[in-house]
């Protein structure tokens, strides 16, 4: 009512509610400093690391808002401490994070390159045959089975190179007994999604597919031997074979198919990683074209390697935090026609499950209405910068319960590097700055100022510069 006292809790003790109520054992715990409530340095945000990553963060805002810069902060505060984080970095805007602990990768040919980062590939072999088959989009019922067949006769001829003739497993005319008996011994391994195979010559196996059932002739068929070329089947499979060949020379998908052997192995660089002093894996991206999904596909295959990993009780004694920027790019994806559709969900099962095997994600996005509704309901933290499209503020209501419509209304008013932070771990919302991260992402626009005024003094040394393109003869 009027003449009632109003009281304003003070910036320090604010900023001291996400640990108010920690047990007091005596040791002083691991806190990560993520910013203030204000300007005072008395009014610092210190919050646990199981409260920011155990339920898994997600750090959203729009273009500007300082998203990148909050990345770049939470990655340096867990480099001091000891935290293993695996980055995916899309757009090579974290390239200079820096020191003894940070180790940098690439994949395909990035426009800008950190200092000292390795080359990687991913083999096929990290792929699995649904992969393929999306990847591929046989169509109909001739495409998939021969596709199906060609991938298990590669298969075949993987473990037996004395079937093949240049690593081709040649059916028209051959007798089936030999192979067929190969085929059930190795069914096992054959049936294995992930068995390896060369899968550059996958186009000229569907060839060798596209024979005859029986031999002989239709007075005297000879079912113990595999007949002619059916030139029905060819003309069905020509357009997919002639589609594998474009994929597996594409530009796109050159570090999953190249002979390349001085580039490592994703799979050898994690070893190296899990095994070794380094604390951050930055794997940047930003080579790989979107052509063919290439990009999406990758990145898929890099989760599953970690869940795998994972699943395994890799990380039971030493936590990871994976860390994706641009996730909306890589979550809730459906790649592959309407026969071989199949879905990219390996950061997806990593939400739902990969907490209680020790790996944690960190999610970094400007679209939050594009990550699917399973993922963001296992989302536990959630520190969000400024949004201005309305759809994503419902998401982040939506979200968590902590917040209501006319607080994230509030959200398209925050200023850059300002956030509020959420989460279930967190008593109340809470409306921090987040403090400047040392080692800055290459996140900033052009300098408009800046070029423009050497544009003009061009021009000033030389008044004919524009003379020629229909611009004044003089500034």
């Amino acid at each position: 009512r009027l003449g009632d006292r109003v009281y304003a809790a003070p910036h320090a003790f604010v900023g001291r509610i996400p640990h108010l109520l920690e047990p007091a054992d005596g040791v002083a715990p691991i806190q990560l400093r993520i910013g203030a409530v204000s300007a005072r340095a008395d009014s610092q945000v210190l919050v646990r690391p199981e409260k920011l990553f155990g339920r898994h963060c997600a750090v959203l805002g729009a273009t500007g808002g300082g998203k990148s810069w909050t990345v770049s902060r939470l990655l340096e505060e867990c480099l001091a401490h000891n935290a293993k984080v695996v980055l995916l970095d899309p757009t090579s805007e974290y390239r200079g994070q820096g020191g003894p602990f940070v180790a940098h990768c690439h994949m395909g040919d990035p426009v800008e390159l950190a200092n000292g980062s390795k080359d990687i590939s991913l083999p096929p072999s990290d792929f699995t045959e649904s992969d393929f088959i999306a990847l591929f989009e046989p169509s109909g019922k001739v495409q998939g089975p021969k596709l199906r067949e060609a991938i298990r006769s590669l298969r075949l001829g993987n473990l037996k190179p004395g079937l093949t003739e240049d690593g081709i497993l040649k059916k028209c005319g051959q007798e089936k007994k030999p192979i067929e008996a190969c085929f059930k011994y190795h069914s096992q391994t054959l049936e294995d999604p992930a068995a390896p195979f060369d899968a550059t010559k996958l186009a000229r196996q569907l060839m060798e597919e596209c024979v005859f059932p029986d031999g002989g002739n239709k007075s005297s068929p000879d079912p113990t031997r595999w007949g002619g070329y059916s030139d029905s089947d060819k003309t069905y499979c020509l357009p997919l074979a002639s589609r594998i060949h474009a994929i597996v020379r594409s530009d796109a998908f050159a570090p999953v198919f190249r002979n390349d052997t001085s580039a490592t192995s994703i799979g050898a660089e994690f070893e190296r990683f899990f095994a070794g002093p380094e604390r951050l894996l930055r794997i940047c991206v930003g080579g790989v074209s979107y052509e063919y999904r290439a990009r999406e596909f990758i990145a898929n295959a890099i989760g599953r390697m970690l869940l795998t990993k994972a699943r395994a009780g890799t990380f039971r004694d030493r936590p990871i935090i994976a860390v994706v920027d641009e996730a909306h790019n890589f979550l809730g994806r459906h790649v592959g026609n309407e026969d071989s559709m199949i879905r990219l969900d390996a950061f997806e099962i990593i939400a739902r499950e990969g907490r209680k095997y020790g790996l944690n994600l960190c999610l970094a996005t400007q679209r939050p209405r594009d990550l699917t509704e399973g993922v963001l309901s296992q989302i536990g933290t959630l520190i969000v910068h400024r949004l201005t499209n309305d759809r994503d503020r419902e998401v982040v209501e939506k979200a968590c319960g902590e917040i209501d419509r006319s607080a994230t209304a509030f959200l398209a008013n925050l200023r850059q590097g300002e956030a509020v932070v959420v989460g279930a771990d967190f008593p109340i919302p809470m409306t921090v700055q987040i403090s400047a991260p040392t080692q800055k992402p290459f996140s900033d626009g052009p300098d408009y100022q800046v070029a423009w005024r050497a544009a003009l003094s061009v021009v000033n040394t030389n008044p004919e510069a524009l003379s020629n393109n229909g611009g004044p003869s003089t500034p």
